[in-house]
């Protein structure tokens, strides 16, 4: 059994640790606040920009659009979108791992794959690759539209340049503040997207024709760029919430286990310290037996 004094030194240690992992969740929990209300606050305009893209791309030439041109996929490009920082559980390990498992997926289908990172975790995982063409790190603490335009326009440039076929995009989406799910979504070729349902009775739906002035090929080409651009920052607003709510998850369970540990300690302690007694009174009671 181990000394009292070890024992008391390993119950200080976790209080201590208990300490700091409750400070990190209500630093989290208060970060996660701000983080929440910016990626709900922008959901609806991503929302209606999509919605204004499914009734113009409709109607649009694909092939007078880059952007919307369709290939035979030979080489593709996968954006993965971690956090800088760790200590937030198994969430960045999901996002890697799915990125991971679509890479095997496309090199068995004969497909050349290179990896975009956002992220210190992203860019530590596929490093050792060789596959890694282009990293930013240390954006995601206060990451701007900038900084998701940068990265729409280096992916897009890459891909008019025929250097990519297709780019798809992986990221931790929000869902509650216990669910934090790897999405994957295909970011280019963009296609047109899927208006609302046209098949509900008329007396339910209401259907109109816009008029666009200029034509809606000349607004797609300005629409295009903006629309990566919404796409890569939502993604990156979904991380940060993500982020902050797995590791506000992963400080409450590394608190409520040093409270474990704690009492688990403090019972090997009691034991400890009664034996000591135990031994001292029978160290007491064998000197007066033998005074006797």
């Amino acid at each position: 059994m181990p000394g009292l004094k070890d024992v008391k030194d390993k119950i200080a240690g976790v209080k201590k640790t208990s300490q700091i992992t409750k400070a990190m969740n209500m630093v989290a929990s208060a970060k996660l606040r701000g983080a929440q209300d910016k990626m709900e606050s922008f959901r609806p305009y991503a929302e209606k920009f999509a919605e204004a893209m499914g009734q113009l791309s409709g109607g649009t030439e694909a092939e007078n659009l880059p952007l919307m041109e369709v290939r035979d996929p030979k080489k593709v490009e996968i954006i993965v979108v971690t956090s800088d920082r760790g200590l937030c559980g198994s969430f960045n390990a999901h996002i890697v791992t799915t990125a991971e498992q679509l890479q095997k997926k496309y090199e068995t289908e004969g497909k050349q794959v290179s990896f975009v990172t956002v992220g210190k975790k992203a860019s530590r995982a596929f490093r050792k690759t060789g596959k890694l063409r282009a990293s930013y790190n240390d954006i995601m603490g206060t990451f701007q539209m900038f900084n998701a335009r940068e990265i729409s326009q280096d992916v897009s440039q890459n891909f008019i340049d025929g250097n990519s076929d297709q780019v798809d995009l992986v990221y931790g989406k929000f869902h509650s503040i216990a669910v934090q799910k790897p999405t994957r979504e295909e970011l280019l070729p963009i296609k047109p997207l899927a208006s609302e349902d046209t098949a509900a009775p008329a007396a339910q739906s209401i259907t109109g024709a816009y008029i666009y002035e200029p034509e809606p090929a000349e607004i797609m080409e300005v629409l295009l760029p903006l629309y990566l651009n919404v796409q890569v920052y939502h993604s990156m607003l979904e991380v940060g919430a993500s982020e902050h709510a797995a590791r506000m998850t992963a400080m409450d369970n590394a608190t409520n286990a040093c409270k474990d540990i704690i009492h688990d300690l403090t019972q090997l302690y009691n034991k400890a310290r009664q034996s000591a007694i135990t031994a001292e009174l029978m160290d007491i009671v064998g000197g007066a037996e033998a005074l006797k």
